[in-house]
């Protein structure tokens, strides 16, 4: 049974390395960000507001991490997501644990590529989901965000291609 989370700061490439690392390991991928971006339109909230939305109603994030646990309880999966690491670890289920992070020049470029916008509102736009989500994690389940001692991989993707990260992860995988 084979478990790979990604986990990582936003823009810092982790959907793009996880569509790679399924087409490379012809394995099932999820995306715990869709998740999360459907339900705010369920609730006709951008993602910030959804966001602040969640810090008074932790329901809705442990409705969502208990689906994360259930998918990587079935593994053979690659679960991408800010806390699939955490999830895996604080439920001792193991599999290689990945972090992505770039620097923030580069994280917001990315994001402004993808999702077209204007640079200081994406930048506010960050800034603020990345306190919503720390704060969010810190209260319902203790987690440090920032702390990537659980990880057995980071990888700074500011200047690589998607390409050599999945050779880095490859690399990893066959020891």
């Amino acid at each position: 049974m084979v478990i790979i989370t990604i986990s990582g700061t936003s823009g810092s490439g982790k959907s793009t390395v996880g569509q790679l690392l399924k087409e490379k390991l012809k394995m099932n991928y999820i995306y715990s960000g869709q998740i999360f971006r459907e339900t705010a339109k369920k609730y006709k909230m951008s993602l910030e507001e959804f966001g602040k939305y969640c810090e008074n109603n932790e329901n809705i994030d442990k409705e969502l991490d208990e689906k994360q646990l259930n998918i990587l309880k079935k593994g053979d999966i690659i679960l991408e997501g800010r806390l699939a690491g955490w999830i895996a670890h604080k439920n001792n289920i193991q599999g290689l644990k990945i972090m992505l992070n770039a620097d923030f020049e580069t994280r917001i470029k990315r994001i402004i590529e993808r999702e077209d916008g204007e640079y200081n509102k994406r930048l506010r736009e960050i800034l603020e989901r990345e306190k919503s989500e720390e704060k969010r994690y810190d209260k319902y389940y203790n987690i440090d965000i920032k702390d990537t001692s659980i990880y057995d991989l980071i990888i700074d993707s500011s200047n690589k291609k998607p390409e050599e990260i999945i050779e880095i992860i490859i690399q990893k995988i066959e020891g």
